[in-house]
């Protein structure tokens, strides 16, 4: 009996162990950089409209209930490009890396080739850099937008449909520094939407199909935001982790973790790296140290350690195991921010 006592205490203590050996996940803001590396004495945009409005016409059709060919139907695009400016503009300026974004509300097209594609001339760019003050002009020089939708049944006089909305853009950046080479950025994207087709404005279902006009609209919006990351860096939030385990210096840690305190969270966890003999544990601290310099933004120490740790993880672990592989996700992460640290520090200079 007291043979059986024991066993199962020390079987209790193992499970309690046990259950303080874990991972525990944080949500981080990393800072991206741009896609695209304006000079740094570039310091004010100006935000222009360069396109002429897309004929009601060209580009949308429709399918109706019981057939198979498209046809062709009309929507009004008035007004999606000063959407698409508007929208760049204030999501440019909100991100806090230019010292002004402003949206310069003067349509340069007064033609009617929709099709033709026409750069904004050097004179007309110095007169609105000198109107503006701007150092530089992002202008959306294309701009396309199609809608298509098809119709699936009519139920109480309602038709259900989905509708696929495409928009392609080209933006240019235009400085007097850049010598004819005007760099040239497109975007192509698409969103889907199915539901009730109900412009009635009466209340029928909760998924409801956006009028074509609603769709051009959150396609320039949503274009707007992405083109937003190529001309300035960004906040992203992502996810972290950092392992817990059953020792005192690695709780000791973690408490100083929880408090942001990375500088002693790395003392206490590289004292357990240190005293530990096993592979396995050393790289679950050694990915916690990796995680504390990330915070203190100390990123080639912090892929020191996210290497180190990956290595321990390959010698300790299965090919096909879970912690090989988010190790290797950490560590070529913290790579990718290594080397986006250093665009970041040359375009703030």
């Amino acid at each position: 009996m007291q043979k059986i006592t024991s066993f199962l205490i020390t079987l209790l203590l193992a499970l309690m162990m046990s259950s303080c050996a874990g991972i525990k996940y944080l949500t981080v803001e990393t800072r991206e950089p741009a896609q695209v590396n304006l000079p740094s004495n570039v310091l004010s945009i100006a935000i222009i409209n360069n396109v002429v409005q897309q004929p009601d016409e060209v580009g949308h059709d429709s399918i109706p209930v019981g057939h198979t060919q498209p046809e062709r139907v009309k929507a009004s695009s008035d007004s999606a490009a000063v959407f698409y400016t508007e929208a760049l503009a204030q999501f440019m300026d909100e991100e806090d890396y230019f010292q002004w974004v402003m949206h310069y509300s003067e349509p340069l097209r007064n033609d009617n080739d929709f099709f033709r594609e026409k750069p904004v001339d050097p004179e007309t760019m110095n007169r609105i850099r000198r109107e503006t003050g701007a150092d530089a002009i992002i202008s959306l020089d294309k701009l396309i937008i199609e809608t298509k939708k098809r119709d699936h049944f009519r139920q109480q006089g309602y038709t259900y449909a989905d509708m696929t909305g495409k928009i392609h853009s080209i933006l240019r950046v235009y400085m007097p520094t850049m010598e004819g080479k005007i760099p040239a950025v497109q975007y192509t994207d698409s969103l889907h939407w199915e539901g009730f087709d109900i412009q009635d404005g009466k209340a029928y279902a909760d998924i409801m199909l956006p009028s074509r006009e609603e769709a051009i609209k959150i396609l320039a919006v949503n274009a707007a935001e992405k083109m937003t990351y190529v001309f300035a860096p960004h906040w992203e939030m992502q996810d972290r982790w950092y392992y817990t385990l059953s020792n005192s210096l690695m709780r000791e840690g973690e408490n100083y973790a929880k408090k942001s305190e990375w500088e002693k969270a790395i003392e206490k966890w590289e004292a357990f790296y240190n005293n530990s003999s096993k592979k396995n544990d050393k790289a679950k601290a050694a990915s916690n140290i990796a995680l504390s310099y990330e915070m203190m933004d100390d990123m080639e120490r912090a892929l020191e350690w996210a290497a180190l740790s990956n290595s321990l993880f390959i010698e300790s672990t299965a090919p096909n195991s879970l912690e090989r592989k988010r190790s290797m996700l950490y560590k070529n992460e913290i790579e990718r921010r290594n080397n986006n640290s250093n665009r970041l520090n040359m375009d703030e200079l």
